[in-house]
């Protein structure tokens, strides 16, 4: 089994070996399905024991129920692949298990709140065990995380005894179970105690709860006053502990029931956790289907996972963190699948615990979220999931066009549209939308859906053109809020992300305006689009300063502040060139970008503040779109820091997640923000495919463009499952000092085409291009950081070998990891390259911490004749390490270098 930033393969031969009688074994359960890696672990590792114990006791064994699930779980797990992530406790982080219709959200101690959407069940859930007289609070014995995408568990162990608890939510179902694998060698009680807690989500409330014990179902039956909403808590082996009361002279909030002891060896107990909306008989068919079926809902839910994971776009990659992290971030998006009864399905925004509140983080629909995240889905090739997002936001479009902000998951027990200033607070939610529309029909090839949606795109396309100013740049003020809610640098008259958002939303309705046939409309879009692009640079850049400026105030004057927002329109290709590769200059500096991602504003701004959530924390929203707009502009080095940072913020934090902010100053996160926030796992997903790999589908067209800026220690990499109209596609990379080698796999009908364009250092030089053993025609384009070689052709057949000969390549990397949780950034950073015009020298100008050594490393080394400000570590073979030293600085913080390389004639 790997580590924690891999994958685990479960295998039946890995605790059997070449053992018959325990092979024989194994047989017993091919009809019974898996219960999930985790659970299969755990009951291989206590069974082999139990075997070795009484190796005698093969036919006692064989009838043993929990060596039944062994069984099943050993075989078909056998060859199965799942994700797990394990660590240490870390008390204060987030854990969770969540479905479409129901959450366990609670933190690594074990204490847990449940949600059936939208209703909040209970709070401060929380064991104790009873051993030996003694009676233990399960959180002085939590020692261990495990988490798969389909459950989380926490190991507690003590002197004689080990207990699993998995937190489990069945991906469909209206509930959730708790799971408890002993282990003990003295007699053991567990104890779950909580605190009904039977409310909607906010804002919403139910004006009375009663509650009692049902006896024959062992459960706390929860029912509101108009007895339309129930719930029951409960387990198979329950008896009653304590219920909560009130009476004139004490009271207690506190219910809690006994599990049953276990006298020795193993045994596993349930706590079932419903809620239903039809009645209590529904209910306790509800509860009793979660209580008989776990095993069964445990093992479909983990395939639920696995699924997807296959049948969305799948990446093997050499930098195995950032493997793992993309597959857990497609999981983390999925899990923002909310399907509430009363509102339909669409994504929330993130999860966090809400304590004695009803707001369960960002568990409820938000607008933006939803449509920033959908252009990753649309890049990972999950569509149903996009699909259903729109037609949600579309549903509750306001009748001037405009789309909903934030929609709470209790929305229709109030009049929340109408009676609330938070559903249409957004000013960027509706260009996103007809961008998000646009994208999703670019990738998918659904054309009808924009046919289906086009009275939707067209009302918000008009309230938007009725938010632009004289010049035709669509503004914040009086219309709601684009990116900056509130702090020093709100308010504002236009942000230049809302700018950006509204001219791209403007060619993105032009584009779908054609694929509909409405040829004229089309082109009177795209002369909108052209006549009010160059305004961007007109009215936001500033020459004195060589920056963009983050906003213009109510007078239309500049606000001279460099902020990543300028990276929207970057991520859109709406910047002048030069500027824009001006502007990451000053973002990829220490004061913009940190090792865990990118401040809002700079660290000296007067107005910044670590801890600001709009003015100087880090998000990794901010960290992927810079990632992204870097690599539009050729600037791969920050670009892949960028992406890092977001992808190992994934394997910390809580785990498979990444959160909403952190900490401007120090790497932890904000106390206020949400640790499982879903646009913060797209800024894994689409700075990776569509960034680094520069992946850009368009199935309308069935055409591929694939631009990868590969970093030089990659020497190969495949992309697999890439779907392109009715075209399934395999893209298998290989490089080498002189060559690069495209292999692509096809199947499927269609007439497509794929650009292939790699970037190259500006050094390189191309000596051929082949496809299939023959020559191609290609062409090179240059810019200021690297050239590509460009070359097009029909995907034809079911597989095809581009070849590419180069000589003359050298490139350079540095390896980067996020610093000590509350420490302080330390990375390098490479703030401009500059090659000679003969592209015999290249200088950089490096910035890091003052009086500190670092490392890079350079590739295909033999080019370079000498180094100034560095000293060359000769290696044997394609790479050589380059080491710099940083003079101290009068601040003692931060610091600069410029290194030069000369090489020899080319």
């Amino acid at each position: 089994m790997s580590g924690a930033n891999g994958k685990r393969r479960i295998s039946a031969s890995a605790f059997v070996g070449k053992d018959k009688q325990l092979s024989k074994l194994l047989k017993c359960g091919k009809s019974i399905y898996s219960l999930g890696s985790a659970n299969a672990l755990l009951i291989m590792h206590r069974s082999s024991n139990a075997f070795r114990r009484s190796r005698q006791s093969l036919e006692g064994l064989l009838l043993s129920c929990s060596l039944l699930f062994l069984c099943s779980i050993a075989l078909a797990e056998a060859s199965a692949q799942t994700l797990e992530l394990s660590r240490p406790i870390r008390s204060w982080e987030f854990v969770s298990s969540v479905g479409t219709h129901a959450g366990l959200l609670g933190n690594e101690h074990g204490t847990l709140e449940a949600w059936v959407y939208p209703l909040k069940i209970l709070r401060d859930f929380h064991l104790r065990f009873h051993v030996d007289g003694a009676t233990i609070p399960a959180e002085a014995l939590a020692r261990t995380l495990i988490v798969h995408p389909e459950s989380s568990t926490i190991v507690y162990t003590g002197d004689v005894f080990s207990v699993r608890e998995t937190l489990f939510v069945p991906v469909h179902e209206f509930g959730a179970i708790i799971a408890f694998e002993v282990d003990t060698a003295e007699p053991l009680e567990i104890e779950a105690i909580f605190h009904r807690d039977f409310q909607l989500e906010w804002p919403a409330t139910l004006a009375g709860v009663d509650e009692d014990w049902d006896p024959s179902l062992r459960a706390f039956h929860f029912e509101d006053q108009s007895k339309r909403f129930n719930a029951l808590v409960g387990s198979p082996s329950a008896v009653k502990s304590s219920q909560e009361y009130s009476t004139n002279y004490f009271s207690s909030q506190e219910d809690s029931v006994l599990l049953g002891g276990t006298k020795k060896g193993s045994e596993t107990k349930l706590i079932v956790i419903a809620a239903g909306f039809e009645g209590p008989a529904a209910l306790a068919t509800l509860y009793d289907h979660l209580t008989r079926d776990y095993p069964e809902l445990l093992r479909s839910s983990a395939a639920y996972y696995r699924d997807y994971l296959d049948r969305t776009v799948s990446l093997k990659l050499p930098d195995v963190q950032l493997e793992t992290a993309y597959d857990w971030a497609k999981v983390s998006m999925l899990q923002g699948v909310v399907q509430n009864p009363f509102l339909g399905e669409g994504l929330v925004a993130g999860f966090n615990t809400s304590g004695y509140d009803y707001r369960p983080g960002f568990a409820w629909f938000f607008g933006r979220d939803a449509e920033w995240t959908s252009l990753a889905l649309d890049a990972d090739g999950d569509f149903p999931t996009v699909r259903s997002a729109l037609e949600f936001l579309s549903k509750y479009q306001r009748a001037d066009g405009k789309i909903p902000h934030e929609v709470s998951q209790s929305a229709r027990f109030i009049d929340w549209f109408k009676s609330t200033p938070y559903a249409y607070a957004s000013a960027d939610a509706t260009p996103l939308f007809i961008i998000a529309v646009n994208d999703y029909v670019t990738h998918s090839g659904e054309v009808g859906f924009a046919q289906q949606n086009w009275d939707s795109l067209w009302k918000a396309y008009g309230f938007l053109r009725s938010t632009n100013s004289a010049q035709g740049l669509a503004q914040n003020s009086g219309v709601g809020t684009g990116w900056i809610e509130g702090g020093p640098l709100y308010p504002v008259q236009t942000e230049l992300y809302q700018a950006s958002l509204g001219l791209e939303a403007t060619r993105a309705l032009s584009h779908l305006a054609h694929l509909l046939g409405k040829q004229d409309l089309a082109k009177e879009l795209e002369q909108a689009f052209e006549r009010q692009k160059p305004l961007l640079d007109k009215m936001f850049w500033s020459a004195e300063n060589k920056i963009y400026a983050y906003a213009l105030d109510a007078n239309n004057n500049r606000v001279d502040v460099p902020s990543v927002l300028a990276a929207v329109p970057m991520w859109f290709g709406q910047l002048d060139q030069d500027r824009a590769r001006s502007m990451i200059e000053g973002l990829a500096g220490r004061d913009h970008q940190t090792d865990w991602g990118m401040r809002i504003l700079s660290s000296g701004d007067p107005k910044y503040n670590p801890g600001g959530y709009h003015y100087g924390s880090v998000w990794p929203l901010f960290t992927g779109w810079a990632s992204v707009g870097e690599y539009r502009y050729h600037r791969p080095f920050p670009a892949y820091l960028n992406l890092r940072a977001n992808a190992l913020l994934t394997l910390s934090g809580s785990l498979g997640h990444d959160a909403e902010v952190l900490s401007g100053d120090y790497f932890q996160t904000l106390a206020t923000g949400s640790p499982h926030q879903i646009w913060s796992a797209a800024m894994v997903v689409n700075p990776l495919l569509s960034g680094l790999l520069g992946l850009q589908v368009d199935a309308t067209d069935c055409q591929l463009n694939f631009a990868p800026h590969i970093p030089p220690d990659w020497r190969s990499f495949s992309i697999n499952n890439l779907r392109l109209g009715a075209l399934a596609l395999n893209l298998n990379y290989q490089r080498a000092p002189d060559s690069i080698r495209l292999e692509v796999q096809s199947s499927g009908v269609g007439h497509c085409s794929l650009q292939f364009s790699p970037a190259l250092s500006l050094r390189a030089r191309i000596d051929g291009v082949r496809l299939n053993g023959r020559a191609l025609p290609f062409h090179i384009e240059a810019n200021s950081s690297d050239l590509h070689v460009t070359l097009n052709l029909p995907i034809l057949g079911d597989r095809n070998t581009i070849e590419i000969q180069i000589t003359n390549d050298f490139e350079f990397s540095e390896a980067s990891a996020l610093p000590a949780l509350g420490g302080i950034s330390h990375g390098l950073r490479v703030l401009s390259e500059l090659w000679s015009p003969a592209r015999d020298t290249l200088k950089l100008l490096l910035s890091g911490a003052a009086g500190e050594s670092y490392e890079l490393s350079a590739w295909n080394p033999d080019q370079i004749s000498s180094i100034e400000g560095a000293s060359l570590e000769e290696k044997p073979g394609t790479e050589a390490k380059v080491r710099v030293q940083l003079p101290a600085s009068a601040t003692g913080i931060d610091s600069q270098a410029t290194i030069i390389f000369h090489f020899s004639a080319r």
